[in-house]
């Protein structure tokens, strides 16, 4: 046996294997200031946590319609509060619906500094500092892209959206989502920040319960830290029903360590706490265990290469006579 294969077994036999463990999970916390929900309004028939304005209706047992089927409305909702979580998520049901085969303009979501300003996107100014988010359902011109279309485009309050071009140049991503007006389940979208690292869209509207990727950007562009959490929708000579059926939203932070709430009492935190140990002594264990192994297999190498270096002697000194 060489000494070289021999340091090839030695080395086989106390090469631990490394495993990167990512111990953190992703945990939320849900943010009343920016959630809507049946009934919208409170008992003086206003909102605590929303203002809303245009041509918006509120109907308490079904939507917030921000625009009618009906040429030239705007409507707009936007809360009181700015959204300061560095890490959220929001996932929004709403419904874009009409009579006519010919419809549009479309709906827009908005983080930015700016609210319920009056204006041409979407029903909202121009040059807003933040993130628009825009469902666009009628296309002016734009080839090769079919729409409906949802687009992303953080603003720095210079750019201006092009309207005349659907915002081509603006565009920080986006994708097509045909069948997400009259749509048979309930339409929804979730988009997710999480600052400097990431800004994922998922939309829900081919099937309930499953969601399609939009898009997800890493390294996105800074939303203001200041910023507050809006929707607006307008209407030309062409219109439909543009509605926002729920609002909810989360704060998104990693802990790390094993999972469980860590604001669920004393008594979770103790049940946590045996979990966490029962986890290591589990690893403790499978430590010794490998380690018995490994030291079972060395004597094994060693043995074996004892014995065939006994028999090279051995069969180097008969040849000697």
């Amino acid at each position: 046996m060489r000494w070289s294969s021999l340091s090839a077994a030695l080395f086989a036999a106390f090469a631990w294997p490394a495993h990167a463990q990512d111990d953190s999970e992703i945990k939320s916390i849900a943010l009343r200031t920016h959630t809507l929900q049946q009934p919208y309004l409170d008992s003086d028939m206003s909102s605590r946590w929303f203002d809303f304005g245009g041509d918006t209706i509120i109907r308490t047992d079904s939507y917030i319609r921000l625009t009618s089927d009906r040429p030239s409305q705007t409507g707009w909702l936007f809360s009181r509060v700015p959204l300061t979580a560095t890490n959220w998520e929001v996932e929004v049901e709403f419904k874009i619906s009409g009579k006519n085969q010919l419809y549009g303009d479309g709906l827009a979501m908005w983080v930015t500094k700016q609210r319920g300003q009056f204006g041409p996107v979407f029903g909202q100014a121009d040059q807003f500092e933040g993130l628009g988010l825009f469902i666009d359902t009628y296309k002016n011109n734009r080839p090769g892209v079919v729409f409906p279309y949802v687009m992303a485009m953080m603003g720095d309050g210079q750019t201006r959206y092009d309207k005349n071009t659907d915002g081509k140049d603006q565009e920080l991503a986006g994708c097509s989502a045909r069948g997400i007006r009259h749509s048979s389940v309930p339409t929804k979208l979730r988009l997710t920040y999480f600052q400097d690292k990431q800004l994922k869209l998922e939309l829900q509207y081919k099937k309930e319960d499953e969601y399609q990727l939009c898009f997800d950007v890493e390294n996105p562009p800074t939303i203001p830290n200041v910023a507050y959490l809006g929707f607006s929708a307008e209407t030309g000579e062409l219109s439909d029903n543009h509605d926002i059926i729920s609002v909810k939203t989360k704060n998104l932070y990693q802990t790390p360590g094993s999972k469980g709430s860590s604001s669920s009492g004393s008594k979770n935190r103790g049940s946590n706490a045996k979990n966490k140990a029962k986890k290591q002594q589990s690893r403790e264990g499978g430590s010794w265990t490998w380690f018995f192994m490994k030291m079972i297999f060395f004597i094994m190498v060693i043995g074996g290469a004892y014995v065939g270096w006994t028999a090279y002697r051995s069969k180097a000194k008969s040849h000697r006579f």
